[in-house]
């Protein structure tokens, strides 16, 4: 019986939310379970509504922030509801567990239904028709796996065009919620076997060789499942959460350039909390130095200013990498130490391994951005600032994406995930 939560601002959407959830019954099985929570600013009455604005305000806020909601601009009329709303399907979800959440809307109810949808677990099925979908979609989405669908017209009544976005949308959420049930039933069944290491790893285009025959090594000699993370931002925060709710084992954190642009200000930066997840769980993990000769950027017009006289080179006609110096490796080395001697629950677990041949497909000797100055500086950074800290260090003289490195340091976590 698949349980679909569908969240509507009703008091602007109410037609085009209703028509939505009269698509979802028809195309459900009988036995489904639709529950229409309505996360609009102002109070509507409908037989169709499950959980009411009333409900919402009154149970998962205070009644001096009720008083207040009336008052409030619609942005912070958005973010409150985005509380009480986000509360709500949270408690719902444990005790009737959900199967899919959807929702349609301009962007203020895509913002609003996104940050709601960001809340639950990665996997679970989330679909927003929206009106912004075909734009910069990055704060919509985050390091989640909401699906986003154009609305082509505005979500204003229902012309025919928008009742067959609208149809599509429902049957993709009903086969997705249906699928979803059928994979958790699989799933518990699964529980009784002998269950595989679940390995995150951080690639990124310039230590593909690396990661590649890391996944290879270690799918064909352990029982290990390999999670691949572009490291675009996006990607370092989605491996982050997942450490965090528990669905990772292991890290190979191979491809650390997101640190690089979350210090110079690149576009690839995944956030100040980058390496923490892993440190505070205690699980095995493996830090190395992939792709920190680089910080990235779109068109080479793109590239600010203060950088233009850079030693930059243009990876694709979207993105430009810029060399990172001396002075700026060193800062890498140092929040790298910074996090370890911070967040490390277990430093027996952890290794720090330095690629001293060159750290990314185009650091390597006779490469456009082979600079030993500056990776020796971030190689001594952390040798020095990691001296008698229980942190093992090791130094390997080939590059990253030698095929020899890439099965030592596969091997060398294994090692850690057996050590007491």
């Amino acid at each position: 019986m698949p349980h679909i939560v569908l969240l509507g601002t009703l008091d602007t959407k109410l037609l085009e939310i209703s028509h939505l959830r009269s698509r979802i019954l028809s195309l459900a099985p009988p036995s489904a379970k639709i529950t229409l929570i309505d996360c609009g600013r102002n109070v509507v009455d409908h037989p169709s509504i499950s959980i009411s604005h009333d409900d919402l305000v009154r149970k998962y806020c205070s009644e001096e922030e009720r008083d207040t909601l009336p008052g409030l601009p619609r942005g912070e009329a958005v973010k409150f509801m985005i509380c009480c709303t986000t509360s709500c399907i949270k408690e719902l979800h444990d005790k009737q567990p959900i199967h899919g959440v959807i929702s349609a809307g301009g962007s203020g109810g895509t913002s609003l239904a996104s940050a709601v949808m960001r809340s639950l677990p990665i996997g679970l099925p989330k679909l927003i028709v929206s009106t912004v979908a075909s734009g910069d979609t990055g704060p919509i989405v985050g390091e989640t796996d909401i699906t986003l669908m154009y609305s082509v017209v505005d979500i204003s009544g229902t012309n025919s065009l928008l009742r067959n976005i609208l149809n599509n949308a429902a049957a993709a959420m009903v086969g997705m919620s249906v699928a979803y049930e059928q994979q958790l039933q699989d799933r518990i069944e699964q529980t009784q076997e002998d269950p595989k290491l679940r390995v995150g790893i951080t690639m990124f285009g310039v230590t593909t060789p690396c990661v590649d025959k890391v996944r290879e090594h270690l799918e064909t000699n352990h029982r290990v499942e390999t999670y691949i993370f572009h490291a675009t931002g996006h990607g370092g925060k989605a491996m982050e959460r997942l450490i965090s709710e528990g669905l990772l084992d292991a890290v190979l954190d191979l491809t650390t350039t997101e640190i690089c642009d979350f210090l110079m200000g690149g576009n690839m930066s995944a956030g100040p909390n980058r390496l923490e997840a892993a440190l505070v769980a205690g699980i095995p993990t493996i830090i190395s130095l992939g792709a920190t000769d680089m910080v990235n950027f779109g068109p080479r017009v793109a590239v600010p200013e203060k950088y233009q006289h850079r030693k930059l080179f243009e990876h694709n006609p979207t993105v430009t990498l810029m060399r990172t110096t001396k002075d700026e490796c060193k800062a890498v080395g140092d929040y790298i130490i910074d996090k370890l001697k911070c967040f490390a629950s277990n430093p027996s677990r952890v290794q720090v391994t330095l690629p001293k041949g060159g750290v990314s497909m185009i650091a390597t000797p006779g490469s456009p951005f082979e600079d030993r100055e500056a990776d020796d500086a971030l190689i001594e950074t952390l040798i020095t600032g990691l001296k008698d800290t229980g942190f093992k260090v090791v130094c390997d003289e080939r590059d990253i994406n030698n095929e020899h490195f890439a099965i030592d340091v596969a091997e060398d976590l294994m090692r850690l995930t057996l050590a007491e």
